[in-house]
């Protein structure tokens, strides 16, 4: 009987072993010349939240809560689907929260006097961006479950061909000239 105790613990702390982290995986990754990472990121304030967005930040940005944002919001740098070098180039800010059958049951506000979008392919689901929007990449989402309450602006008429606005812009649609 002792023999199987001392087999059971042995395994269970060899599960917990492999199943741990050690927290190398950054740095290994930083060494080696990654500079974004294919997480999500929580964000719980402003700072955290421009942190995630930058270009050494996360491929999915999820805002905790209401925020604010001083200055602006700049979401930029290449991100990949599931990291893989040839993986669609995908990036999401998630002003949501949501239940086991996906449905939204939280929305989050972001305020920030403009998002600039320099990610390709950002989809902003779910929440309201009070504040402008200026795209500055190709393939730009606005979800139909998101709301801007500012303007959105083009930096070219070929971001705005590549772009799909199905939610709600109480402001301007236009391309800069």
């Amino acid at each position: 009987m002792k023999f199987k105790l001392f087999l059971a613990m042995i395994l269970s702390v060899a599960l917990l072993a492999a199943c741990g982290s050690d927290d190398t995986s950054t740095d290994d990754a930083a060494e080696e010349g990654a500079d974004t990472t294919t997480a999500a990121s929580f964000a719980d304030d402003g700072e955290a939240l421009k942190a995630s967005a930058s270009e050494n930040g996360t491929w999915i940005i999820i805002p905790t809560q209401d925020m604010t944002v001083d200055g602006e919001l700049v979401v930029a740098g290449e991100f990949r689907n599931g990291g893989e070098d040839d993986g669609d180039i995908y990036r999401k800010i998630a002003a949501y929260t949501q239940d086991d059958e996906r449905n939204i049951i939280d929305q989050w506000t972001i305020t920030t006097e403009r998002l600039v979008v320099q990610s390709e392919n950002l989809n902003f689901q779910g929440g309201i961006l009070a504040g402008d929007v200026y795209v500055e990449a190709a393939g730009f989402l606005l979800h139909e479950t998101a709301t801007v309450t500012g303007n959105v602006v083009f930096a070219n008429a070929d971001y705005e061909a590549s772009a799909t606005l199905d939610g709600t812009v109480e402001g301007e649609v236009s391309v800069e000239e």
